[in-house]
């Protein structure tokens, strides 16, 4: 629901409420809270009995740490990627040009379908990790990539009008590990990431920090 924006960043989280709508008793509920404000989708606000907990806030400072790390997690992928044999990088090339073909589609008609451009992306990612990463790797990113996808899927169709550039991007990606370049794949992915997280800061900068009002 956090992921998804059906709970939105600044949202007050109370378990008498959350255990009706979801049809749980309060304390699987309270155990839920704990472990989501251990992995900072919520936040307790507030001191000793008043302290309540909200959805966390969606931040410039917070996106740029997330992107950082999940671009070198992927950039390693990526490398892994690029350093398999010519079959399997043929097999997922085509994979990833089907992806990336339905983004530039969606640029060039300048259809803001943010839904459809998480999908497309997050598949194309998705599938240069899932291509080589061993299970650490997989469970790094795991962790880290649907904290990323909360700003996606509140900001994507905002930043339409820089769609293109990202497909530009994808596009030296998919260029360099059908060469089988694994330095230039691993940089494209960092760059990649880097430059959407500047991207999103200009976005958060003229739509404001969601979530942010509750101090």
């Amino acid at each position: 629901m956090i992921v998804y924006g059906k709970l939105l960043p600044g949202t007050w989280l109370i378990e008498a409420e959350l255990a009706d709508r979801l049809g749980f008793s309060r304390t699987p509920i309270r155990g839920a809270l704990h472990w989501l404000q251990r992995e900072n989708y919520v936040i307790a606000s507030g001191n000793g009995t008043k302290s309540r907990m909200i959805v966390a806030p969606l931040t410039r400072e917070d996106a740029r740490e997330l992107y950082s790390i999940i671009g070198h997690v992927e950039g390693l992928a990526a490398r892994l990627t690029a350093q398999l044999p010519l079959a399997n990088r043929t097999r997922i090339i085509r994979h990833l040009n089907e992806y990336n073909a339905g983004l530039a589609e969606l640029a060039q008609k300048h259809r803001s379908e943010a839904n459809r451009i998480f999908e497309l992306d997050m598949n194309l990612h998705r599938t240069i990790v899932e291509a080589s990463a061993g299970p650490r790797l997989l469970q790094l990113h795991k962790t880290v990539q649907p904290q990323a996808e909360r700003y996606w899927r509140l900001y994507a169709s905002a930043i339409l009008d820089e769609l293109d550039k990202s497909v530009a991007e994808h596009e030296r990606i998919i260029q360099a590990i059908s060469e089988g370049d694994a330095d230039a794949a691993e940089e494209g992915i960092q760059i990649n990431w880097d430059n959407g997280v500047e991207r999103l800061a200009k976005v958060i900068e003229s739509l404001g920090e969601r979530g942010s009002w509750y101090d």
